[in-house]
């Protein structure tokens, strides 16, 4: 299984970053190349690329700001899963998105998208 990970530095509260991170469903709002997300029970099935991706919320731990989440259908993985966690850093909050994956060069890849994705999550919270 590979692994993978995405950080960033976000001038902002990680009080303010964990309620957009922590809302399962509103990750169109801010993540580039969603065209619609809908949450139906326990998965997010999002439409991207000409893709349907269907994501299952493993876990989510408001007191530690972490949310862990797996790829179930859509993706060209035999197992993924995601954890994105917001930390403080004094005022501001340090935001990392970890993945493992099967095949591992899916790890790289989807680290990538994540980099990117966490970069739109600043330009967003930051305004």
């Amino acid at each position: 299984m590979g692994k993978g990970q995405a950080a960033i530095d976000i001038a902002a509260p990680a009080d303010a970053v964990w309620a957009v991170i922590g809302d399962f469903g509103g990750i169109g709002d801010w993540m580039p190349g969603i065209e619609s997300c809908r949450v139906e029970g326990e998965n997010r099935i999002l439409d991207t690329m000409g893709m349907e991706i269907t994501e299952r919320l493993v876990a989510k731990d408001d007191a530690g700001r972490a949310l862990t989440y797996s790829i179930v259908e859509g993706a060209p993985v035999e197992s993924h899963q995601g954890v994105v966690t917001v930390r403080p850093a004094g005022e501001a909050s340090h935001v990392t998105w970890e993945v493992e994956a099967t095949p591992d060069e899916m790890a790289d890849l989807m680290a990538t998208i994540y980099q990117q994705a966490l970069e739109a999550l600043k330009a967003h919270m930051e305004g």
